[in-house]
C-alpha cells in the first residue's frame, strides 16, 4: 500500500511533468489502488504547503491543479521566451469583459452594450484563444449563439470560478472602459469607430 509521502511524490512528479492543470480524476488514476478524492485533496494541500515560499507554487484552478511560477518571478521567466504574448485590441478586451460579467450573451447583446458593431474577427480571436465558447442558443428568431467564458479563461487568470473575478472597475481601468456601459446595459457615451476589417491584435491592453 502506497504511503502518503510516496503518494505526494507521485503527484508532485506528475504535476511537474505537465503545464496543463490536472483534475482530481487524473491524479487519482496515477495509482493502482483506489484513493479517495478527499485523500487526494488533503495530500495536494500538504504539497502546496511544502512548496510555500519558493519561486514555484502549486495552485488550484478551474480545470485542476498546476505548478506555476509565482507572479513576483514571472517577469524573469518571460525573458527566456523569444516571442512576446499577443496583445489584443480594446474591442477584443471589452467584448471579453462583457462576456465574462454578463454571460451568457449573444453577439447582439454585446453590440447593444458597446454601442457599436462587433466584428466577426473579434469573436474569432477570443474563441481561438480559448477564452470564450458558444454555450447554447437563444430561442428567438435566428437562434443566435450564446457565449460564455471557458475554464481556460479562468486558468489563464489563475482563478477557480467566476466568483473570483476582480471587480469590473479594475478591468475597466486597464481597458479604459466605462463600467456603467456593462452594469447598466446601455451604449457607451462615445463609441469608437469599428469595421468588419478591424484587427483584433492591434496594440492595446493585455489580458
Amino acid at each position: 500500500m502506497l504511503n502518503p509521502t510516496e503518494a505526494k511524490r507521485v503527484m508532485e512528479g506528475a504535476l511537474l511533468a505537465t503545464t496543463e492543470p490536472l483534475p482530481l480524476g487524473a491524479l487519482r488514476r496515477l495509482f493502482d489502488e483506489d484513493i479517495g478524492a478527499d485523500t487526494v485533496r488533503r495530500l495536494l494541500l500538504e504539497l502546496r504547503e511544502e512548496w510555500a515560499g519558493r519561486a514555484v507554487e502549486l495552485v488550484h484552478l478551474a480545470s485542476g491543479w498546476r505548478f506555476q511560477t509565482r507572479p513576483d518571478f514571472q517577469r524573469y521567466v518571460e525573458r527566456m521566451q523569444p516571442e512576446k504574448p499577443p496583445r489584443y485590441s480594446r474591442a477584443v478586451m471589452e467584448t471579453l469583459a462583457i462576456v465574462a460579467y454578463r454571460q451568457p450573451v449573444t453577439r447582439g447583446d454585446i453590440e447593444d452594450i458597446r454601442g457599436v458593431a462587433v466584428s466577426p474577427q473579434v469573436i474569432k480571436a477570443l474563441e481561438a484563444r480559448g477564452w470564450i465558447d458558444a454555450v447554447g442558443h437563444r430561442e428567438t428568431p435566428g437562434r443566435p449563439a450564446l457565449y460564455g467564458t471557458t475554464k481556460t479563461f479562468l486558468d489563464d487568470l489563475g482563478l477557480r470560478s467566476l466568483e473570483e473575478l476582480p471587480p469590473l472597475e479594475e478591468i475597466a481601468q486597464t481597458l479604459q472602459y466605462e463600467p456603467t456601459a456593462v452594469e447598466n446595459h446601455v451604449p457607451e457615451a462615445a463609441p469608437e469607430p469599428t469595421n468588419a476589417g478591424e484587427d483584433p491584435s492591434e496594440p492595446a491592453a493585455r489580458a
